[in-house]
This record gives C-alpha cells, sequence and structure tokens, in this order.
C-alpha cells in the first residue's frame, strides 16, 4: 500500500456550493483519479500520474470529444464517472482543462496533486454530504414569516444565540484528530473554569486558504473542526442607565485564558449595580461560576477562530472600551447579555474558582 504521504492527483473541491444536490456519479472531493479515457473499456484508460499528465490527456482528448470517462479511487473501490472535460478558468498564464459532471454544468472539479491522507479525508467529508445510504422524499418550499419569528422568538433579533468557534489545524498537522483534542480540551477547561457553556455539536469543516505571487495562486485546503456551544441555560438581558454627572458604569470585566469576557467586580451605587448587575455577580461567586458577558449592544464578545499558530481569536478589550465610552459620552444606555447558569448545577458547581485572568478594566 502507498504510503499516506505519497502525492496524487485528485479532486481538491467543487465549484458546485448545493452541496445538496451532489451524487455518487460526479467527482466529489477527495476521488483520486487513476485514469481517462474515451470510453469505458479498461483498455481505453491511460494513467494519470501528475497533474501535468492528467492535463496533458485531457487537452487530447478535448480536441475529439467533449465526454470522457474517469476512473477514481474512491474508498476502497474504483469507479468510472462519465464526465465532461472543460477549461480551467482559474488558470491564465496556460491552456489547462478539468472536469465537470456529466449530469450538471455546475458541478466544476478542481484538481491538484496532494496526499493520500489529504485525499481520504476530503472523501470522508464527501461521503457524509452524499449519504447514499438513504434519500429521504422530495423536497417541497414553504413560506415562512421570518421577521415575525426572528423579532419574536429570539432573546434579541440580532443574536443567533447557538455560538461557534473554529479550530484550525497546526502546521504540519494532518487529519482532524489533534484539532478535536485542542477543541474538547479547550471547551473542558471553559467550563472548570466558571463559564456556563452547553455543548451542541461538533463537526469537520474544509478551510480554504489562497496563496498568491505575481505569477501564480495557490489554494490550499485543510480540514478544521468547528465546536457548537450554547450560552449556558439562557442569555439574560441587562441595560445600564448611566446618570448625570456618572463617568463609568462601574463595572470591571477581565478575559479568561479560554477568550470569554466576565465581571470581576461591581461597584456600588452605580449603572452596574442599581440594574441588578452586582447580585448576579454576588450569585455567581457563591455558586463558584464566572459572570460572562455574551454580548454587548447585540455583538458577540464569543472567542471566534483558533489559528494554524494556537492563537484563538476573541474579542478586543480596546473595541469594548470604546463602545461603553460612547454611550457615556452620549449619556445613552448599553445593553448586556449574560450568560446563565442552570439552577440545577448549583451543587455540581466547578472545582476551580477561576481560570487565569487577565488585568481588569474599569469602566
Amino acid at each position: 500500500m502507498a504510503p499516506p504521504s505519497q502525492k496524487v492527483v485528485c479532486i481538491k473541491h467543487v465549484k458546485q456550493e448545493t452541496a445538496e444536490e451532489w451524487d455518487e456519479t460526479m467527482p466529489l472531493p477527495g476521488d483520486i483519479i487513476e485514469g481517462v479515457g474515451e470510453d469505458c473499456g479498461d483498455e481505453s484508460f491511460v494513467s494519470a500520474k501528475a497533474r501535468a499528465d492528467l492535463n496533458s490527456q485531457l487537452g487530447r482528448i478535448h480536441r475529439v470529444a467533449e465526454v470522457v470517462w474517469l476512473k477514481v479511487r474512491r474508498g476502497e473501490g474504483t469507479l468510472k464517472l462519465r464526465v465532461c472535460v472543460v477549461p480551467d478558468v482559474n488558470v491564465k498564464l496556460q491552456k489547462k482543462f478539468t472536469v465537470r459532471a456529466a449530469s450538471d454544468e455546475r458541478h466544476v472539479a478542481v484538481l491538484a496533486e496532494m496526499t493520500f491522507q489529504e485525499c481520504f479525508d476530503l472523501q470522508e467529508m464527501s461521503r457524509r454530504v452524499v449519504n447514499l445510504d438513504f434519500k429521504g422524499f422530495h423536497r417541497k418550499g414553504m413560506k415562512y414569516d421570518w421577521k415575525h419569528k426572528v423579532g419574536s422568538s429570539l432573546p434579541d433579533r440580532r443574536s443567533t444565540v447557538v455560538s461557534s468557534i473554529l479550530f484550525t489545524p497546526l502546521s504540519r498537522e494532518r487529519g482532524t484528530e489533534a484539532s478535536t483534542v485542542r477543541a474538547m480540551a479547550w471547551f473542558s477547561a471553559a467550563i472548570s473554569s466558571g463559564i456556563p457553556l452547553v455543548f451542541t455539536n461538533i463537526q469537520t469543516e474544509q478551510i480554504i486558504t489562497s496563496e498568491r505571487s505575481q505569477t501564480t495562486s495557490t489554494v490550499n485546503v485543510a480540514q478544521g473542526i468547528r465546536l457548537w456551544f450554547l450560552p449556558g441555560l439562557a442569555e439574560v438581558p441587562i441595560e445600564l442607565f448611566p446618570r448625570p454627572g456618572e463617568f463609568r458604569f462601574g463595572m470591571d470585566i477581565k478575559r479568561t485564558e479560554e477568550g470569554f469576557i466576565c465581571v470581576n467586580s461591581v461597584a456600588r451605587g452605580t449603572a452596574a449595580e442599581r440594574a441588578g448587575l452586582g447580585q448576579l455577580f454576588e450569585q455567581a461567586n457563591r455558586t463558584r461560576h464566572l459572570l460572562v458577558i455574551s454580548r454587548l449592544k447585540g455583538k458577540s464578545l464569543m472567542p471566534s477562530t483558533v489559528d494554524s499558530d494556537g492563537l484563538i481569536h476573541c474579542c478586543d478589550n480596546a473595541d469594548i472600551r470604546q463602545e461603553l465610552f460612547f454611550a457615556l459620552e452620549k449619556a445613552d444606555s448599553i445593553q448586556l447579555h449574560l450568560m446563565s447558569w442552570p439552577s440545577e448545577t448549583v451543587a455540581s458547581s466547578p472545582a476551580s474558582v477561576v481560570a487565569a485572568l487577565r488585568p481588569p478594566e474599569s469602566f
């Protein structure tokens, strides 16, 4: 068996964005191209060991026939797919060819040389999308009053309620196991520090990046891990109303190691205490939880991504300060949303009180 690091010609991704319309007769991401032929007979197929070889064969066949047969390795077996040869519009400096599904002109393949392991990872993604075991019933469009539902069914019409964080593979990582380990370590550490997260889902996600130079453009594909979670039992809205002459809202905040913004203290006689923030903060302390701000003026304060250097991309404290200062300058109120713990978790609250925090910012 060939080593997982060996390079082969494969389908990196397809341009058809409607993944629900993919099927097993189409070229799919991860398909390893073993050969191309003018008919489906085994003797007609010419092997493709490199992208340049395949381009030469497609160009030769394109002069005499538009429809060709592609032999691909998918999983443990091989398939023969009926495809059309089309110019590769991504390449400007020289004429290159690619293939598209014979049944759908939108389904154009992007070809590349990738390792066996990278191809297998893409094949797993394609397998889940196509879902060969059950196609389901035919679908019919139904009208829905989105505007009314968004306005009446969410705590804030700008809120998606569910949040997620995308973990990008670190340099030289292959597969998704290491990214999954980091995702679950981050999630567990957040809960242990006292942040009320509720696990929703975890999934792989294709990450496409491009590198451009004066002469070439390279597209890179990696498999990331997206972790979905809910902000505790609910999000509690709190509105702070400053009085004339007040120059701060009266709360100190800190950022946790996992990238969340939490309340660190509440000053007496301030807008924050009058709004009930002090009482919530004291209750959180008694149950060894953190009082986490999930949104400010409807904008999410949740960490969003972990990049290939392992850095957590989270809300900039400078942006938070700016929003609060602008509101104070205009003597406007400002709305916070706080993560709420379910009452039944009080008895089983985390043993560790607070994760290591950065110096506070006062407002």
